[in-house]
């Protein structure tokens, strides 16, 4: 199986080009993608548990991989919420999955949003790592338009080695992601 066309990217160019910037002189210290985990919460599933059924169908299909479903961790009684019960799906991408991910999001997901003008570049936490949230699942590809029966956000973190939030917007800057002006 060949690597994955963002990946090589990374090798090739990507670390060069943050080696120049940031003055490291080891390889090992540029900072890298480590994960993608993307996030679907469905506050919906509270009343109706087969909204979280097609979430986790959805996000299986959007990313190749199993999508696990999360539950409540503590009670709230405004939302008639119990701790315990179902109401969001994860999936934790590595590797080659989370490079052909971030490659399908990139050049074929993003470009799809209706008035894109770039990715908010607030979005960093301080450690290095960004969160991107998306307002519905149809963007993808991979999901059928006439079979969505009701839109679904989600959150895709992007988690990389980067001590500082710069390193990390120019990592990902660097690797296409397509932050505002």
């Amino acid at each position: 199986m060949n690597e994955p066309r963002f990946k090589a990217h990374y090798t090739t160019k990507v670390v060069p080009a943050l080696k120049q910037d940031f003055g490291y002189t080891s390889a090992m210290q540029v900072p890298r993608l480590e994960k993608i985990v993307i996030n679907m919460g469905v506050g919906d599933a509270i009343q109706n548990i087969k909204i979280l059924d097609t979430a986790v169908e959805e996000l299986t299909a959007i990313t190749g991989q199993k999508a696990i479903v999360r539950k409540a961790k503590k009670s709230v009684a405004q939302f008639k919420l119990r701790e315990g019960m179902p109401i969001a799906c994860m999936v934790t991408l590595r590797g080659t999955r989370m490079w052909e991910f971030f490659d399908r999001l990139v050049t074929l997901s993003l470009p799809r949003v209706r008035d894109f003008r770039g990715v908010p570049t607030r979005s960093f936490d301080g450690r290095g790592n960004y969160t991107l949230g998306l307002k519905d699942q149809v963007i993808f590809q991979e999901i059928d338009y006439s079979k969505v029966d009701k839109l679904k956000g989600m959150n895709v973190t992007f988690v990389t080695s980067a001590p500082t939030d710069a390193e990390a917007k120019a990592l990902l800057g660097h690797l296409g992601m397509p932050f505002r002006k």
